[in-house]
């Protein structure tokens, strides 16, 4: 049986069986989203190792717009590797890394709504997965407009951290409450004690983040 296969189980808890794909995508991406907390660079390559794993692992339980999230994760890890490694020179830190910056005020809000609008035609698109591809999606897609403002929104907020914009935390928060919620409610319980602690380490990196910027102009007085 295929280490990708979620039937695939490594062990068995509290009457759950985690399969092998589900434990060790769920600890990656904790060990990601731990770096990008404290704005280390190697968030991102362990970040495509969990993207990989995540992909096969939403395909098979019928998550169809967060497979679709994957692929986009896999190019945006990939650029935000080297935007934070390649920045400007006013906008390098101590570390010759890319600083945490705040974004205009208006634009964040514009983005917010905007999101909302395409996460309603975005859900609309995956509630008909498979009456329009049957071959592709033989399953009706899970959930299709929480699933889908899951996507929408962490598109934009992954955008705002790639540039390392403080704001990026505010949307990871909304969207890791509600996948949490979608997690449990689809019997995935690892993940959704991982988007759980996603909350958790999003509300530190907000702080974390703030913090950093905060000490830029005080080095600077």
């Amino acid at each position: 049986m295929s280490f990708f296969d979620i039937n695939h189980i490594f062990f068995t808890v509290l009457g759950y069986s985690m399969s092998y794909l589900e434990f060790f995508a769920v600890i990656f991406g904790l060990i990601a989203v731990a770096l990008s907390a404290i704005a280390n660079i190697w968030s991102w390559p362990i970040g495509i190792v969990n993207v990989i794993l995540s992909t096969f692992f939403y395909y098979q339980i019928q998550l169809y717009p967060d497979m679709f999230l994957m692929i986009f994760f896999f190019v945006t890890n990939l650029l935000g590797w080297w935007r934070w490694a390649n920045p400007k020179p006013e906008e390098e830190d101590k570390k010759r890394e890319l600083r945490v910056s705040f974004m205009d005020r208006k634009r964040f809000v514009f983005l917010l709504l905007a999101g909302f609008l395409v996460t309603y035609l975005m859900g609309t698109l995956a509630a008909n997965l498979h009456e329009w591809f049957p071959y592709l999606f033989n399953l009706p897609s899970a959930y299709p407009f929480i699933d889908s403002f899951i996507l929408v929104m962490s598109v934009i907020t992954t955008f705002l951290m790639v540039q390392k914009k403080i704001e990026c935390w505010i949307i990871w928060i909304i969207v890791d409450v509600v996948a949490t919620y979608l997690y449990f409610l689809k019997g995935a319980k690892f993940f959704g004690l991982e988007y759980l602690v996603f909350t958790l380490i999003a509300i530190f990196a907000f702080w974390k983040w703030i913090r950093e910027y905060k000490g830029y102009h005080s080095k600077a007085a």
